[in-house]
This record gives C-alpha cells, sequence and structure tokens, in this order.
C-alpha cells in the first residue's frame, strides 16, 4: 500500500520548532528573500522603484529603509497586507505555518491560542491570508481543448433551527421557510488542474461566470439539475444522474465532491458557522488548500507569504480591524 502523500517526507519541509527557533535577524532575511526575490533579498523602495536603499533602523530596533532617490522611508512590509504591523517577523511566518499546516482549516480562536493574539487580531490576520491565496483565482480560466472539467453547486449557511415540537416545525426546503441566508458555491474544476469557487444565491445565477471560466472545447461534466442545461449551447456536456450513480458511462463530478467535501469538514469540523459575508473567502482557502494538497508545507509557506507580500493594502481589513480603509 503506497504512503499518503501527508506522511511521507516530502510533505513536511518546514516545522513550527524551525520557525520558532528563528532570530529575528533571520526572520527578516526571510521575508527580504521571500518580498524581494528578483534581487536576491536588496530591497526595492515601494514609491520609486529604486534599488538604492540602506537601512535606517528605528530606535526600537525594528528594520526600516530609507531610499536614497526618494529620500521616503519603507519596511519589508510597506503596502503589503501587512502593513502597520505590531507582531513581530517571525509571529507572521508561524501563523503562516500554522495555517498551511491545517488541511481543513485553521480556526482563530486556536491560533489566538496558539500565538497569544487577540481573537480579533486572529481573526484579521486569517482573512488577510485568505485574500492572499484569492489572488491566484483572478481572471484563472481553466480547460481548454482535450481537457475535462467539473461542475457542481453546494449550499451552505442559513441553518433554521427546527422547533421542538413536531406540529410546529416546518419544511425547511421551500424558500418561504429560510432565512435568505443560505447561499450556494459553484465550483468549475479541471480534473488534473485547479479549481474556481464563485459565490450565488442560486445555482442558476452561475450560467455567466462558468461561461468565463471555462475555455471553448472543455468538456463539462455535472449532475441532472436544471441549472446545467443552458451549458449544452457553449460545452459538449455529460450529465450523471446522482439518484442512480456517483459515476456512470464516463460522467462523473467526484473532484467536485471532493472540494465540497474538504469545504464541508471546514464548515462543520473547524468554523462551525460560515457567516455570509466571509462564504466566499472561505470557498477560496478550500479551493487553494484542494489544489496544492500534494505540495510541501514549506512550498504552501512560501507561496502564501509571497501572495501576501505583492498584495497591496486589504479593503476590507485594515491594521489589526475590520473597517474599510479610508
Amino acid at each position: 500500500m503506497s504512503q499518503h502523500f501527508l506522511l511521507s517526507k516530502a510533505a513536511k519541509t518546514l516545522s513550527l520548532a524551525q520557525v520558532f527557533r528563528m532570530s529575528d535577524a533571520e526572520a527578516e532575511m526571510a521575508f527580504k528573500a521571500i518580498r524581494w526575490a528578483s534581487t536576491a533579498g536588496a530591497p526595492i523602495c515601494p514609491s520609486c522603484g529604486s534599488v538604492e536603499a540602506y537601512e535606517a533602523r528605528r530606535p526600537n530596533g525594528s528594520l526600516r529603509f530609507r531610499c536614497k532617490g526618494c529620500k521616503k522611508d519603507f519596511t519589508i512590509t510597506s503596502g503589503t497586507l501587512f502593513a502597520s504591523h505590531k507582531l513581530p517577523l517571525r509571529g507572521y511566518l508561524a501563523a503562516i505555518a500554522v495555517f498551511c499546516n491545517e488541511v481543513k482549516g485553521k480556526s482563530a480562536l486556536a491560533l489566538s491560542r496558539d500565538l497569544g493574539l487577540s481573537y480579533k487580531s486572529a481573526f484579521v490576520l486569517l482573512h488577510k491570508l485568505r485574500e492572499a491565496m484569492a489572488e491566484e483565482m483572478k481572471g484563472r480560466v481553466i480547460g481548454g481543448e482535450g481537457k475535462t472539467a467539473e461542475v457542481d453547486g453546494g449550499y451552505f449557511g442559513g441553518y433554521v433551527k427546527p422547533a421542538n415540537q413536531k406540529e410546529y416545525r416546518r419544511d425547511r426546503r421551500y424558500a418561504r421557510n429560510q432565512n435568505g441566508k443560505r447561499k450556494v458555491v459553484v465550483v468549475v474544476r479541471e480534473r488534473g488542474g485547479n479549481s474556481v469557487p464563485a459565490v450565488f444565491g442560486s445555482e442558476s445565477q452561475a450560467a455567466a461566470f462558468i461561461r468565463a471560466r471555462i475555455a471553448k472545447g472543455t468538456v463539462v461534466h455535472a449532475d441532472e439539475a436544471a441549472s446545467w442545461d443552458g451549458l449544452h449551447e457553449r460545452f459538449e456536456m455529460k450529465r450523471i444522474n446522482h439518484q442512480e450513480a456517483y459515476s456512470f458511462d464516463g460522467a462523473c463530478t467526484n473532484q467536485a465532491e471532493e472540494y465540497f467535501s474538504r469545504l464541508r469538514r471546514a464548515e462543520i469540523g473547524i468554523h462551525h458557522h460560515i457567516a455570509g459575508a466571509y462564504l466566499l473567502r472561505y470557498a477560496q482557502e478550500s479551493s487553494w488548500r484542494e489544489d496544492n494538497r500534494r505540495v510541501s508545507n514549506g512550498d504552501q509557506v512560501n507561496r502564501i507569504a509571497a501572495l501576501a507580500l505583492k498584495r497591496g493594502k486589504s479593503v476590507d481589513f485594515t491594521g489589526y480591524r475590520q473597517r474599510h480603509a479610508r
């Protein structure tokens, strides 16, 4: 019996012990190498792009650079998702490592306990990491000639607690008995490739999204839901009736179902509740984890850190608070 990838040596290239043993200087070197990889860690001014900068540490010893060209000061995290940070850089590396080591996800409460942060700080930090993950999915188009993609939808949120007595219970399958908070996550996933999720009020609203994210010439697999009938005009379709079989006559959506299995386990076992406003972020996180499930944890940490340092400041999360940037 072959060994599972997560149990292999190749999957474990970074440990939390290594991160916590780092000195401040080593953490600074690691972040410089990730952010300014093109110059081998030499700082580049975010204002004018000059490579002529020198160290001008603050009185408390924290690292700061001063540009010889525009005379402006900047740090390793200036203009990034980690801008205006108060945690030491080693703390951010530890947070990313903890986040990557969890297969289904990491709760903000657990991270706050692990790193000694307030719940709010941990909540905002994790959403910034999810925002970094989502950068890889912007404009992503999957499939193409000779390739296969799967389409499926899963409903999340909007739980309605049943009444205590049987005679007062309502049939929650009807829209009139729901609270309006239930949303559907629609995922398009290429077999042997990447996936792209999106959130809608109903599956029928996802038609335009699917057409834009799947290239022409792709063979699309879907279930028998009427929401996917309109895709026959653009793609060669293979449909599977899940009431009869999960895979039949070459048609199945098992890989899309694998994605929903991960997201559902994250909702039930890790987060317990996913609010509608954040559902897309959690869906994108699960998509990134599913696409990179055969990548070592060290490479995952480097990729997420690079995405966070490449992306500009967050619009929804500024500093350690949940608010729109002014």
